[in-house]
C-alpha cells in the first residue's frame, strides 16, 4: 500500500529521513521548509520528490506527518495542527531530542482525535543542513518511538513499517524515560564537556602550553563542547529537571573521588580506575549510541615524508572515502599519531583491513 509522509524541516536529520524512506517505491516524500532556498535544494537534490510552500493543505493528502524541528518550533506547529483540516488516519510524529514537553502537548492533540507518537533518531554528524542529508545517516542507531501510555499499538507498528527503511533501531519507550536516559549519556556529557573546557580556558590564562597539550585526548573527550550552542541551551532547559538530577549525583561522585584521593590508599584508587576500564570496554561498539560517533582510526604510523599520503593512497585505491584526517601531537592517552575518521563503521573497518594487509603499521579503534 503506498503512502504519503509530509517531511516539515529539511535541515540533516529531515532530509536524511526522506532520502531514507525514498528506498521504499510504496513510499512518497513531500517536504516543506521554512527557508525557500532549503526547500529548492530539496527538490533539485533529490532529497523529496516534491515539496509544497503549503502544509495545511498538503496534510490532508498525506498517511504521516513528521516535524524535524527544534522542540519549540515542533511545540508551535501542534498548536497550528488544532485549525488544520487533518486526515482522520494521519500519524504525526516528531524527532526532538527531549520528549515529556512534546508528550504533554500531544495530549492536547489527543482530546481533539489527533494521533500523535513522538520520536527521537539518536544520530547526527559534524555537518548540518540539507546539503549534509545522508539516507544512512540513522543506520543502526538506536530511533526512540514514545507514544502515549494508550496509543493504539496498530498505529505504533505503522509508524514502524515507514521508519524501518531508516535502517535505525526502533525502541519504544516513555517520554518521562526516553529524557531520563538522554539526560546520562547525552545532556549530561555536554554540560560536563562544556565545562572541561571552561577550566581549560582559565588555566590557559596562565599558562598558554596547556592549551597546545590539550590537542590530543583532552580534545577528543571534548569534542561535544563544539556542539551548536542554541540548540544545547533549549535542550538544557526543555530537561533541565533531569539534567539537574544528574549534576547532583555527579557531585556525589566527585565527593567520592575526593575522598579517594585525600585517603591515598592505592588499592582503592587502583579499583576506581579498574571498574570503569571494565565497564567502558563492555559498551557496544557495534552500532550508534546518544552522541554524535565520529568513526576515528589511530595509526600508528612513522614520522617522515610521505607516509600520511601512503596511507591515503591505499585507502583510495580501495576507494574508501574518509571525512577528516588529523596528526595527534599529544599522545598520553591516545593510540597513533595520525587520525583518520570516516562516515560510518563500516567503512573504519574496511579501512582498517586495508591498512593492515597493505602496511606495518598498526591500527587502533578507541
Amino acid at each position: 500500500m503506498k503512502q504519503t509522509v509530509l517531511v516539515v524541516g529539511l535541515g540533516l536529520i529531515g532530509g536524511s529521513i526522506a532520502l531514507a524512506l525514498q528506498k521504499s517505491p510504496n513510499i512518497r516524500v513531500i517536504g516543506f521548509d521554512v527557508n525557500e532556498n532549503t526547500l529548492q535544494s530539496a527538490k533539485v537534490l533529490g532529497v523529496v520528490q516534491d515539496v509544497t510552500k503549503q502544509p495545511e493543505v498538503a496534510v490532508k493528502n498525506v498517511d504521516i506527518l513528521l516535524f524535524a524541528t527544534p522542540v519549540n518550533a515542533t511545540i508551535e506547529w501542534m498548536e497550528k495542527l488544532k485549525d488544520w483540516d487533518l486526515p482522520e488516519k494521519l500519524i504525526i510524529t516528531d524527532t526532538g531530542s527531549t520528549k515529556s514537553l512534546i508528550m504533554e502537548k500531544a495530549l492536547e492533540l489527543k482530546d481533539l482525535g489527533i494521533t500523535f507518537i513522538g520520536g527521537h533518531p539518536m544520530a547526527g554528524s559534524h555537518k548540518s543542513g540539507v546539503l549534509a542529508a545522508k539516507p544512512y545517516l540513522f543506520e543502526n542507531a538506536y530511533y526512540m518511538l514514545t507514544p502515549l501510555a494508550d496509543e493504539d499499538e496498530s498505529n505504533v507498528q505503522q509508524l514502524k513499517d515507514v521508519l524501518q527503511y531508516t535502517r535505525a533501531k526502533l525502541t519504544t519507550v516513555l517520554a518521562d524515560t526516553h529524557d531520563q536516559m538522554t539526560s546520562v549519556v547525552s545532556h549530561f556529557p555536554h554540560i560536563v564537556a562544556a565545562s572541561l573546557v571552561h577550566m581549560l580556558a582559565n588555566e590557559s590564562k596562565e599558562n598558554s602550553l596547556t592549551k597546545l597539550l590539550a590537542a590530543g585526548g583532552f580534545r577528543d573527550i571534548t569534542r561535544v563542547a563544539s556542539s551548536n550552542p542554541i540548540l544545547w541551551r533549549d535542550i538544557t532547559l526543555q530537561n533541565r529537571k533531569q539534567i539537574a538530577n544528574q549534576l547532583a549525583n555527579w557531585q556525589q561522585e566527585m565527593s567520592r573521588v575526593q575522598t579517594l584521593l585525600e585517603n591515598g590508599d592505592n588499592q582503592q584508587i587502583e579499583t576506581f580506575f579498574a571498574k570503569a576500564k571494565h565497564f567502558r570496554d563492555d559498551l557496544p561498539s557495534t552500532s550508534q549510541g546518544a552522541l554524535y560517533s565520529t568513526y576515528d582510526l589511530y595509526i600508528d604510523v612513522p614520522d617522515y615524508p610521505g607516509s600520511i599520503a601512503e596511507i591515503t593512497a591505499y585507502l583510495a585505491d580501495e576507494r574508501i572515502s574518509i571525512t577528516n584526517i588529523r596528526i595527534v601531537e599529544t599522545r598520553e592517552d591516545v593510540f597513533g599519531i595520525l587520525v583518520v575518521s570516516f562516515q560510518n563503521a563500516d567503512d573504519r573497518e574496511k579501512a582498517a583491513a586495508c591498512i593492515e594487509k597493505r602496511s606495518p603499521y598498526e591500527v587502533y579503534i578507541s
